[in-house]
């Protein structure tokens, strides 16, 4: 009963922050980001989580390095482990290239866990506001987790290391 509520907010959000994305038809799929986290220990109020990111360009097939940190402002309750989120990448016009998803990222979030545990990540902005991180992320972690928020996703060139 309480994954159908979690799961009934996380999609509320979602349909919620989708309205202010642009429209599909302006915009081209370009490519794919995978982000790695560390583990995250949520404190109620928020939490924050280092990233380590790839974004894999369609056409020509090319990848590009990001470091990132995720912000989460809202409930979020528990321990997950390190996970895994992948968005799809959607931009103005076809032309990508290295720092082109460089910049920040805001939108709604959720996630449950009671071991295995998905979640769904809504985000806009990058270079002035041009590129759009799919609608839905997928967020694979394991733990015991209850979030759902306000996400802020920062992506910079990765650094030294």
């Amino acid at each position: 009963m309480r994954i159908n509520l979690l799961l009934a907010i996380i999609s509320g959000s979602a349909l919620m922050c989708a309205d202010a994305l642009p429209a599909r038809a302006e915009a081209f799929r370009v490519g794919r980001l995978v982000c790695t986290s560390t583990p995250r220990v949520g404190l109620v109020l928020g939490s924050a989580q280092e990233l380590r990111c790839i974004f894999i360009t369609r056409r020509p097939a090319r990848q590009y390095v990001y470091d990132g940190r995720i912000r989460r402002v809202g409930l979020d309750i528990g321990v997950t482990s390190a996970g895994t989120l992948s968005w799809a990448v959607f931009a103005r016009n076809s032309r990508v290239g290295p720092g082109t998803l460089r910049g920040n990222y805001v939108g709604a979030s959720g996630n449950v866990a009671f071991g295995p545990g998905l979640g769904a990540n809504v985000l806009i902005g990058g270079s002035r506001r041009t590129i759009t991180l799919q609608p839905l992320s997928i967020e694979r972690s394991i733990g015991l987790n209850l979030a759902a928020g306000v996400t802020n996703l920062t992506l910079g060139p990765r650094g030294p290391g």
